[in-house]
Protein backbone atom coordinates (compact mmCIF):
# COMPACT_ATOMS: atom_id res chain seq x y z
CA UNK A 1 0.00 0.00 0.00
CA UNK A 2 1.38 3.43 -0.98
CA UNK A 3 1.93 5.79 1.95
CA UNK A 4 -0.20 8.92 2.00
CA UNK A 5 1.82 12.10 1.51
CA UNK A 6 1.40 15.82 2.06
CA UNK A 7 3.25 19.01 1.12
CA UNK A 8 3.81 22.29 2.87
CA UNK A 9 2.56 25.48 1.23
CA UNK A 10 4.56 28.65 0.68
CA UNK A 11 2.41 31.26 2.48
CA UNK A 12 3.76 34.10 0.34
CA UNK A 13 2.75 32.49 -2.96
CA UNK A 14 0.17 29.88 -2.02
CA UNK A 15 2.14 27.28 -3.99
CA UNK A 16 2.94 23.77 -2.70
CA UNK A 17 6.53 23.07 -1.74
CA UNK A 18 8.61 20.04 -2.65
CA UNK A 19 9.29 17.47 -1.42
CA UNK A 20 6.23 15.54 -0.36
CA UNK A 21 6.37 13.97 3.10
CA UNK A 22 5.01 10.58 4.06
CA UNK A 23 2.33 10.69 6.73
CA UNK A 24 3.36 8.55 9.67
CA UNK A 25 1.23 5.42 9.83
CA UNK A 26 -0.49 4.25 13.04
CA UNK A 27 1.88 1.27 13.08
CA UNK A 28 4.91 3.57 12.84
CA UNK A 29 3.49 5.67 15.67
CA UNK A 30 3.25 2.54 17.82
CA UNK A 31 6.84 1.68 17.01
CA UNK A 32 8.06 5.18 17.94
CA UNK A 33 6.23 5.20 21.27
CA UNK A 34 7.37 1.64 22.07
CA UNK A 35 10.97 2.68 21.43
CA UNK A 36 10.51 5.69 23.73
CA UNK A 37 9.04 3.45 26.42
CA UNK A 38 11.93 1.00 26.12
CA UNK A 39 14.48 3.82 26.31
CA UNK A 40 12.89 5.55 29.30
CA UNK A 41 14.49 3.58 32.13
CA UNK A 42 18.02 3.78 30.78
CA UNK A 43 17.69 7.45 29.84
CA UNK A 44 16.31 8.32 33.28
CA UNK A 45 19.39 6.75 34.89
CA UNK A 46 21.88 8.48 32.57
CA UNK A 47 24.32 10.79 34.31
CA UNK A 48 24.01 14.58 34.29
CA UNK A 49 27.13 14.73 32.13
CA UNK A 50 25.71 12.31 29.55
CA UNK A 51 22.55 14.37 29.14
CA UNK A 52 24.55 17.59 28.97
CA UNK A 53 26.80 16.16 26.26
CA UNK A 54 23.72 15.07 24.29
CA UNK A 55 22.09 18.51 24.43
CA UNK A 56 25.32 20.30 23.57
CA UNK A 57 25.77 18.01 20.57
CA UNK A 58 22.20 18.76 19.46
CA UNK A 59 22.92 22.50 19.72
CA UNK A 60 26.01 22.10 17.56
CA UNK A 61 23.95 20.12 15.04
CA UNK A 62 21.38 22.91 14.86
CA UNK A 63 24.08 25.51 14.21
CA UNK A 64 25.73 23.35 11.57
CA UNK A 65 22.45 23.34 9.65
CA UNK A 66 21.79 27.08 10.02
CA UNK A 67 21.77 27.89 6.30
CA UNK A 68 19.52 24.93 5.51
CA UNK A 69 17.17 25.90 8.35
CA UNK A 70 16.85 29.46 7.12
CA UNK A 71 16.20 28.38 3.53
CA UNK A 72 13.54 25.87 4.54
CA UNK A 73 11.79 28.08 7.10
CA UNK A 74 11.72 31.14 4.82
CA UNK A 75 9.84 29.06 2.26
CA UNK A 76 7.57 27.25 4.70
CA UNK A 77 6.79 30.01 7.23
CA UNK A 78 7.31 33.21 5.23
CA UNK A 79 9.48 34.67 7.99
CA UNK A 80 12.41 36.97 7.12
CA UNK A 81 16.01 35.78 7.18
CA UNK A 82 17.19 37.97 10.12
CA UNK A 83 14.39 36.67 12.31
CA UNK A 84 15.17 33.06 11.40
CA UNK A 85 18.93 33.47 11.92
CA UNK A 86 18.11 34.79 15.36
CA UNK A 87 15.85 31.82 15.96
CA UNK A 88 18.63 29.38 15.06
CA UNK A 89 20.82 31.04 17.69
CA UNK A 90 18.03 31.06 20.26
CA UNK A 91 17.33 27.38 19.70
CA UNK A 92 20.98 26.40 20.09
CA UNK A 93 21.36 28.61 23.17
CA UNK A 94 18.23 27.10 24.68
CA UNK A 95 19.62 23.59 24.23
CA UNK A 96 22.88 24.69 25.84
CA UNK A 97 21.01 26.27 28.76
CA UNK A 98 19.36 22.95 29.48
CA UNK A 99 22.69 21.18 29.04
CA UNK A 100 23.98 23.33 31.90
CA UNK A 101 20.82 22.63 33.91
CA UNK A 102 21.26 18.89 33.33
CA UNK A 103 24.95 19.01 34.25
CA UNK A 104 24.30 20.99 37.42
CA UNK A 105 21.61 18.55 38.51
CA UNK A 106 20.18 20.83 41.18
CA UNK A 107 16.81 20.72 39.40
CA UNK A 108 16.17 17.36 41.09
CA UNK A 109 15.72 19.34 44.36
CA UNK A 110 17.34 16.60 46.43
CA UNK A 111 16.30 16.71 50.10
CA UNK A 112 17.58 14.60 52.96
CA UNK A 113 16.09 14.41 56.44
CA UNK A 114 18.24 12.06 58.50
CA UNK A 115 16.51 9.65 60.83
CA UNK A 116 16.78 9.60 64.61
CA UNK A 117 16.50 6.20 66.27
CA UNK A 118 16.65 7.76 69.72
CA UNK A 119 13.54 9.82 69.20
CA UNK A 120 10.21 8.48 70.42
CA UNK A 121 8.50 7.74 68.14
CA UNK A 122 11.48 6.94 65.94
CA UNK A 123 12.12 9.52 63.25
CA UNK A 124 12.51 7.80 59.86
CA UNK A 125 15.23 8.64 57.34
CA UNK A 126 13.40 10.31 54.43
CA UNK A 127 15.01 11.46 51.20
CA UNK A 128 13.28 12.90 48.15
CA UNK A 129 14.00 14.17 44.64
CA UNK A 130 12.36 14.90 41.34
CA UNK A 131 12.37 12.09 38.78
CA UNK A 132 11.49 12.10 35.07
CA UNK A 133 7.89 11.24 34.16
CA UNK A 134 8.74 9.06 31.16
CA UNK A 135 8.04 9.56 27.44
CA UNK A 136 6.68 13.00 26.57
CA UNK A 137 4.72 14.18 23.50
CA UNK A 138 5.66 17.60 22.11
CA UNK A 139 3.69 19.49 19.46
CA UNK A 140 5.59 21.86 17.18
CA UNK A 141 4.34 25.46 17.05
CA UNK A 142 3.51 27.26 13.82
CA UNK A 143 4.97 30.66 14.74
CA UNK A 144 8.42 29.42 15.82
CA UNK A 145 9.51 26.71 13.37
CA UNK A 146 12.68 26.22 15.45
CA UNK A 147 12.58 27.65 18.97
CA UNK A 148 9.13 26.28 19.91
CA UNK A 149 9.08 23.25 17.68
CA UNK A 150 11.04 20.03 17.19
CA UNK A 151 14.18 21.23 19.00
CA UNK A 152 12.42 23.87 21.07
CA UNK A 153 12.09 24.49 24.78
CA UNK A 154 9.60 21.68 25.48
CA UNK A 155 11.90 19.12 23.85
CA UNK A 156 15.05 20.54 25.46
CA UNK A 157 13.59 20.62 28.97
CA UNK A 158 12.09 17.12 28.69
CA UNK A 159 15.37 15.65 27.43
CA UNK A 160 17.29 17.43 30.18
CA UNK A 161 14.99 15.78 32.72
CA UNK A 162 15.67 12.36 31.21
CA UNK A 163 12.35 11.97 29.39
CA UNK A 164 12.31 10.49 25.87
CA UNK A 165 10.44 12.77 23.45
CA UNK A 166 8.11 12.02 20.55
CA UNK A 167 7.46 15.19 18.56
CA UNK A 168 4.43 15.83 16.37
CA UNK A 169 5.91 18.06 13.65
CA UNK A 170 3.79 21.04 12.64
CA UNK A 171 2.32 20.34 9.19
CA UNK A 172 3.20 23.84 7.96
CA UNK A 173 6.97 23.27 8.14
CA UNK A 174 7.90 19.60 7.71
CA UNK A 175 11.25 20.29 5.99
CA UNK A 176 12.37 22.55 8.83
CA UNK A 177 11.19 19.93 11.31
CA UNK A 178 13.11 17.17 9.56
CA UNK A 179 16.35 19.13 9.78
CA UNK A 180 15.89 19.61 13.53
CA UNK A 181 15.01 15.94 13.97
CA UNK A 182 18.20 14.95 12.17
CA UNK A 183 20.28 17.14 14.48
CA UNK A 184 18.77 15.60 17.61
CA UNK A 185 18.86 12.00 16.35
CA UNK A 186 22.49 12.30 15.26
CA UNK A 187 23.39 13.81 18.64
CA UNK A 188 21.68 10.92 20.45
CA UNK A 189 23.49 8.33 18.34
CA UNK A 190 26.81 10.11 18.72
CA UNK A 191 26.43 10.06 22.50
CA UNK A 192 25.58 6.36 22.54
CA UNK A 193 21.94 6.85 23.51
CA UNK A 194 19.20 4.53 22.22
CA UNK A 195 17.21 5.68 19.17
CA UNK A 196 14.03 5.72 21.27
CA UNK A 197 15.21 8.81 23.16
CA UNK A 198 13.79 10.88 20.30
CA UNK A 199 11.20 10.28 17.58
CA UNK A 200 9.14 12.39 15.20
CA UNK A 201 5.65 12.05 13.70
CA UNK A 202 4.55 13.71 10.45
CA UNK A 203 0.88 14.38 9.73
CA UNK A 204 -1.13 17.05 7.96
CA UNK A 205 -4.15 16.58 10.23
CA UNK A 206 -4.98 15.87 13.87
CA UNK A 207 -5.76 12.17 14.17
CA UNK A 208 -2.25 10.95 14.94
CA UNK A 209 -1.67 13.81 17.35
CA UNK A 210 -4.71 12.77 19.38
CA UNK A 211 -3.58 9.13 19.28
CA UNK A 212 -0.20 10.21 20.57
CA UNK A 213 -1.73 12.05 23.53
CA UNK A 214 -4.02 9.11 24.29
CA UNK A 215 -1.27 6.51 24.13
CA UNK A 216 -0.82 4.88 27.56
CA UNK A 217 2.98 5.09 27.31
CA UNK A 218 2.95 8.89 26.95
CA UNK A 219 3.11 10.63 30.33
CA UNK A 220 2.93 14.38 29.57
CA UNK A 221 2.33 16.78 26.68
CA UNK A 222 3.93 20.09 25.68
CA UNK A 223 1.99 22.34 23.26
CA UNK A 224 2.17 25.90 21.94
CA UNK A 225 -0.66 27.05 19.69
CA UNK A 226 -4.31 28.02 19.53
CA UNK A 227 -6.79 27.76 22.36
CA UNK A 228 -8.93 25.37 20.37
CA UNK A 229 -5.96 23.09 19.70
CA UNK A 230 -4.72 23.19 23.27
CA UNK A 231 -8.13 22.50 24.78
CA UNK A 232 -8.66 19.58 22.39
CA UNK A 233 -5.43 18.01 23.64
CA UNK A 234 -6.38 18.67 27.26
CA UNK A 235 -9.74 16.94 26.66
CA UNK A 236 -8.01 13.96 25.03
CA UNK A 237 -5.55 13.68 27.92
CA UNK A 238 -8.29 13.90 30.54
CA UNK A 239 -10.40 11.26 28.76
CA UNK A 240 -7.65 8.64 29.18
CA UNK A 241 -8.01 5.88 31.74
CA UNK A 242 -5.00 7.49 33.45
CA UNK A 243 -5.12 11.27 32.75
CA UNK A 244 -1.83 13.07 32.10
CA UNK A 245 -0.76 16.73 32.32
CA UNK A 246 -0.92 18.89 29.20
CA UNK A 247 1.21 22.01 29.34
CA UNK A 248 -0.47 24.11 26.67
CA UNK A 249 0.44 27.72 26.01
CA UNK A 250 -2.63 29.03 24.20
CA UNK A 251 -3.86 32.62 23.92
CA UNK A 252 -3.10 36.07 25.29
CA UNK A 253 -3.66 39.71 24.32
CA UNK A 254 -1.02 41.03 26.75
CA UNK A 255 -2.60 44.28 27.98
CA UNK A 256 -0.39 47.37 28.07
CA UNK A 257 -1.30 50.43 30.15
CA UNK A 258 0.11 53.86 29.29
CA UNK A 259 -0.21 56.73 31.76
CA UNK A 260 -0.63 60.32 30.62
CA UNK A 261 2.63 61.24 32.33
CA UNK A 262 4.57 58.51 30.53
CA UNK A 263 3.25 59.63 27.15
CA UNK A 264 3.96 63.29 27.89
CA UNK A 265 7.54 62.41 28.81
CA UNK A 266 8.36 59.91 26.10
CA UNK A 267 5.47 59.55 23.66
CA UNK A 268 7.41 59.55 20.39
CA UNK A 269 9.83 56.82 21.47
CA UNK A 270 7.02 54.74 22.92
CA UNK A 271 5.09 54.97 19.65
CA UNK A 272 8.08 53.69 17.71
CA UNK A 273 8.65 50.81 20.10
CA UNK A 274 4.99 49.85 20.28
CA UNK A 275 4.51 49.82 16.51
CA UNK A 276 7.48 47.48 16.18
CA UNK A 277 6.14 45.25 18.95
CA UNK A 278 2.69 45.05 17.31
CA UNK A 279 3.95 44.27 13.81
CA UNK A 280 7.20 42.36 14.42
CA UNK A 281 7.13 38.82 12.98
CA UNK A 282 3.77 39.69 11.45
CA UNK A 283 2.30 40.14 14.92
CA UNK A 284 2.42 36.35 15.24
CA UNK A 285 3.96 36.24 18.70
CA UNK A 286 2.18 34.97 21.79
CA UNK A 287 3.31 38.12 23.63
CA UNK A 288 2.13 40.60 20.98
CA UNK A 289 0.52 43.63 22.73
CA UNK A 290 -3.03 43.26 21.43
CA UNK A 291 -4.83 45.41 24.01
CA UNK A 292 -3.72 48.95 24.90
CA UNK A 293 -5.05 51.36 27.51
CA UNK A 294 -4.37 54.93 26.42
CA UNK A 295 -5.57 58.16 28.10
CA UNK A 296 -7.92 60.59 26.40
CA UNK A 297 -5.54 63.53 26.20
CA UNK A 298 -3.56 65.52 23.70
CA UNK A 299 -0.52 63.33 24.34
CA UNK A 300 -2.66 60.18 24.02
CA UNK A 301 -4.13 61.35 20.72
CA UNK A 302 -0.71 62.15 19.29
CA UNK A 303 0.68 58.84 20.53
CA UNK A 304 -1.98 56.80 18.73
CA UNK A 305 -1.65 58.96 15.64
CA UNK A 306 2.09 58.22 15.59
CA UNK A 307 1.58 54.48 16.13
CA UNK A 308 -1.00 54.34 13.34
CA UNK A 309 1.30 56.19 10.95
CA UNK A 310 4.16 53.78 11.66
CA UNK A 311 1.89 50.77 11.18
CA UNK A 312 0.60 52.20 7.89
CA UNK A 313 4.21 52.56 6.75
CA UNK A 314 4.90 48.90 7.60
CA UNK A 315 4.63 46.58 4.60
CA UNK A 316 1.93 43.94 4.66
CA UNK A 317 3.02 40.87 6.61
CA UNK A 318 3.06 37.37 5.17
CA UNK A 319 1.26 35.30 7.78
CA UNK A 320 2.32 31.76 8.54
CA UNK A 321 -0.50 29.92 6.82
CA UNK A 322 -3.60 30.62 4.78
CA UNK A 323 -5.70 29.53 7.73
CA UNK A 324 -4.04 32.05 10.03
CA UNK A 325 -4.53 34.82 7.46
CA UNK A 326 -8.22 33.97 7.14
CA UNK A 327 -8.67 33.91 10.93
CA UNK A 328 -6.90 37.28 11.17
CA UNK A 329 -9.23 38.84 8.60
CA UNK A 330 -12.32 37.38 10.28
CA UNK A 331 -11.18 38.53 13.71
CA UNK A 332 -10.39 42.05 12.51
CA UNK A 333 -13.79 42.33 10.85
CA UNK A 334 -15.51 41.09 14.02
CA UNK A 335 -13.76 43.72 16.12
CA UNK A 336 -14.57 46.45 13.62
CA UNK A 337 -18.23 45.46 13.75
CA UNK A 338 -18.36 46.11 17.50
CA UNK A 339 -20.18 49.25 18.63
CA UNK A 340 -17.85 52.19 19.27
CA UNK A 341 -14.82 50.71 17.50
CA UNK A 342 -13.04 52.78 14.88
CA UNK A 343 -9.98 52.03 12.78
CA UNK A 344 -7.04 54.41 13.19
CA UNK A 345 -4.89 52.87 10.47
CA UNK A 346 -5.76 53.09 6.79
CA UNK A 347 -7.06 49.55 6.68
CA UNK A 348 -5.42 48.54 3.40
CA UNK A 349 -6.26 45.07 2.14
CA UNK A 350 -3.29 43.70 0.21
CA UNK A 351 -3.73 40.88 -2.26
CA UNK A 352 -1.70 38.60 0.02
CA UNK A 353 -0.63 39.04 3.61
CA UNK A 354 -1.99 41.24 6.39
CA UNK A 355 -1.64 44.98 6.84
CA UNK A 356 -1.09 45.94 10.51
CA UNK A 357 -4.16 47.50 12.09
CA UNK A 358 -4.80 49.73 15.09
CA UNK A 359 -8.35 50.06 16.39
CA UNK A 360 -9.77 52.33 19.07
CA UNK A 361 -12.77 52.19 21.42
CA UNK A 362 -13.92 54.34 24.37
CA UNK A 363 -13.58 52.47 27.65
CA UNK A 364 -17.31 52.89 28.29
CA UNK A 365 -18.00 50.81 25.16
CA UNK A 366 -15.35 48.18 25.76
CA UNK A 367 -16.68 44.63 25.81
CA UNK A 368 -14.83 41.41 26.76
CA UNK A 369 -15.07 40.25 23.12
CA UNK A 370 -12.57 42.95 22.20
CA UNK A 371 -10.08 41.11 24.41
CA UNK A 372 -10.35 37.96 22.28
CA UNK A 373 -7.00 37.29 20.62
CA UNK A 374 -6.71 38.13 16.93
CA UNK A 375 -3.49 36.37 16.02
CA UNK A 376 -1.56 38.79 13.84
CA UNK A 377 -0.57 42.48 13.68
CA UNK A 378 -3.66 44.03 15.27
CA UNK A 379 -4.14 45.94 18.52
CA UNK A 380 -7.14 47.60 20.16
CA UNK A 381 -6.60 50.87 22.04
CA UNK A 382 -9.06 51.41 24.89
CA UNK A 383 -9.35 55.14 25.63
CA UNK A 384 -9.80 56.04 29.29
CA UNK A 385 -10.40 59.37 31.07
CA UNK A 386 -9.11 58.36 34.50
CA UNK A 387 -6.55 55.69 35.31
CA UNK A 388 -8.88 54.36 38.01
CA UNK A 389 -11.20 53.19 35.20
CA UNK A 390 -8.58 50.77 33.92
CA UNK A 391 -8.18 48.60 37.03
CA UNK A 392 -11.68 47.03 37.01
CA UNK A 393 -11.43 46.37 33.27
CA UNK A 394 -8.13 44.56 33.76
CA UNK A 395 -9.64 42.62 36.63
CA UNK A 396 -12.34 41.35 34.27
CA UNK A 397 -9.92 40.03 31.65
CA UNK A 398 -8.97 36.40 31.20
CA UNK A 399 -5.54 35.16 32.21
CA UNK A 400 -2.61 36.57 30.26
CA UNK A 401 1.02 35.73 29.59
CA UNK A 402 2.10 39.33 30.19
CA UNK A 403 0.85 42.70 31.39
CA UNK A 404 2.81 45.91 30.80
CA UNK A 405 2.81 49.28 32.54
CA UNK A 406 4.33 52.45 31.08
CA UNK A 407 4.59 54.99 33.88
CA UNK A 408 7.06 57.45 35.37
CA UNK A 409 9.06 56.50 38.43
CA UNK A 410 7.23 59.10 40.49
CA UNK A 411 3.89 57.42 39.75
CA UNK A 412 4.77 53.88 40.79
CA UNK A 413 4.07 54.19 44.51
CA UNK A 414 0.49 55.25 43.74
CA UNK A 415 -0.23 52.41 41.33
CA UNK A 416 -0.14 49.46 43.71
CA UNK A 417 -3.79 48.49 43.05
CA UNK A 418 -3.22 48.48 39.29
CA UNK A 419 -0.03 46.43 39.64
CA UNK A 420 -1.77 43.99 41.97
CA UNK A 421 -4.48 43.30 39.40
CA UNK A 422 -1.84 42.92 36.69
CA UNK A 423 -0.07 40.38 38.87
CA UNK A 424 -3.28 38.43 39.39
CA UNK A 425 -4.03 38.36 35.67
CA UNK A 426 -0.57 37.73 34.15
CA UNK A 427 2.52 35.56 34.54
CA UNK A 428 5.07 38.28 33.67
CA UNK A 429 4.84 42.00 34.44
CA UNK A 430 6.80 44.41 32.24
CA UNK A 431 7.64 47.97 33.27
CA UNK A 432 8.41 50.59 30.61
CA UNK A 433 9.22 48.00 27.96
CA UNK A 434 7.45 45.79 25.47
CA UNK A 435 6.37 42.20 26.08
CA UNK A 436 7.66 40.76 22.81
CA UNK A 437 11.05 39.17 23.16
CA UNK A 438 11.12 36.43 25.80
CA UNK A 439 14.61 36.09 27.27
CA UNK A 440 15.67 32.47 27.82
CA UNK A 441 17.17 32.27 31.29
CA UNK A 442 16.72 31.01 34.81
CA UNK A 443 14.23 33.62 36.03
CA UNK A 444 11.96 33.87 33.00
CA UNK A 445 8.27 32.99 33.39
CA UNK A 446 6.40 32.28 30.18
CA UNK A 447 3.07 31.12 31.50
CA UNK A 448 0.00 32.61 33.08
CA UNK A 449 -3.50 32.04 34.42
CA UNK A 450 -5.94 30.15 32.19
CA UNK A 451 -6.41 30.43 29.23
CA UNK A 452 -2.91 31.78 28.68
CA UNK A 453 -1.81 28.33 29.77
CA UNK A 454 -3.77 25.18 30.50
CA UNK A 455 -2.17 24.65 33.91
CA UNK A 456 -3.17 28.06 35.20
CA UNK A 457 0.34 29.50 35.30
CA UNK A 458 1.83 26.98 37.70
CA UNK A 459 4.76 26.44 35.33
CA UNK A 460 6.71 28.10 32.53
CA UNK A 461 7.55 26.92 29.02
CA UNK A 462 10.63 29.17 28.75
CA UNK A 463 13.60 29.19 31.09
CA UNK A 464 15.26 26.59 33.26
CA UNK A 465 12.20 26.11 35.49
CA UNK A 466 10.48 24.49 32.49
CA UNK A 467 12.21 21.22 33.38
CA UNK A 468 9.94 20.71 36.40
CA UNK A 469 6.91 20.15 34.14
CA UNK A 470 8.23 16.76 33.08
CA UNK A 471 9.09 15.48 36.54
CA UNK A 472 7.36 14.23 39.65
CA UNK A 473 8.39 13.89 43.28
CA UNK A 474 9.56 10.60 44.77
CA UNK A 475 10.62 9.88 48.36
CA UNK A 476 12.68 7.02 49.82
CA UNK A 477 12.14 6.11 53.47
CA UNK A 478 14.70 4.10 55.47
CA UNK A 479 16.59 2.82 52.42
CA UNK A 480 20.22 1.73 52.78
CA UNK A 481 22.63 4.08 51.08
CA UNK A 482 23.60 1.63 48.34
CA UNK A 483 19.95 1.29 47.25
CA UNK A 484 19.39 5.03 46.85
CA UNK A 485 19.71 7.03 43.63
CA UNK A 486 23.12 8.74 43.37
CA UNK A 487 21.52 12.12 43.99
CA UNK A 488 20.46 11.00 47.49
CA UNK A 489 23.50 8.97 48.53
CA UNK A 490 25.62 10.26 51.40
CA UNK A 491 28.71 10.52 49.18
CA UNK A 492 26.84 12.85 46.79
CA UNK A 493 28.74 11.49 43.73
CA UNK A 494 27.34 14.14 41.36
CA UNK A 495 28.29 16.99 43.71
CA UNK A 496 24.79 18.48 43.84
CA UNK A 497 23.48 21.21 46.06
CA UNK A 498 21.05 19.48 48.42
CA UNK A 499 18.81 20.43 51.34
CA UNK A 500 20.21 18.33 54.18
CA UNK A 501 18.34 18.57 57.49
CA UNK A 502 17.07 21.97 56.39
CA UNK A 503 20.42 23.43 55.24
CA UNK A 504 21.65 23.86 51.69
CA UNK A 505 24.99 22.14 51.19
CA UNK A 506 27.10 20.04 48.85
Amino acid sequence: MTARTFQATNPATGQPLAPAFDVTTPQELETLVAAARDAARGFASSTPTQRADFLNAAAAGIEARADAFVEAAMAEAGLPEPRLRGEVGRTANQLRLFARVAADGSWVDARIDHGDLARKPVKPDVRSLRVPLGPVAVFGASNFPLAFSVAGGDTASALAAGCPVVVKAHPAHPATSKLAAQAISEAAAGCGLPAGVFGIVYEDGYELGVKLVQHPDIHAVGFTGSRAGGLALVAAAQAREVPIPVYAEMSSVNPSVFTAEALAANGAALAKGLAASISGSGGQLCTQPGLLFVPVSKAGDQFLKDVAAKLDATPACTLLTGGILNAYQVGAARHLGTAGVERLTQGLEPERGAQPQLLSVPIAQFTPKLADEVFGPLSVAVRYDRLAEVTPVLAGLEGQLTATLHATDAELDGLSDLLHVMGVRAGRLVLNGFPTGVEVGHAMVHGGPFPATSDGGRSTSVGSLAITRFTRLRAYQDFPDRALPPELQDANPHGLWRLVDGEQMR
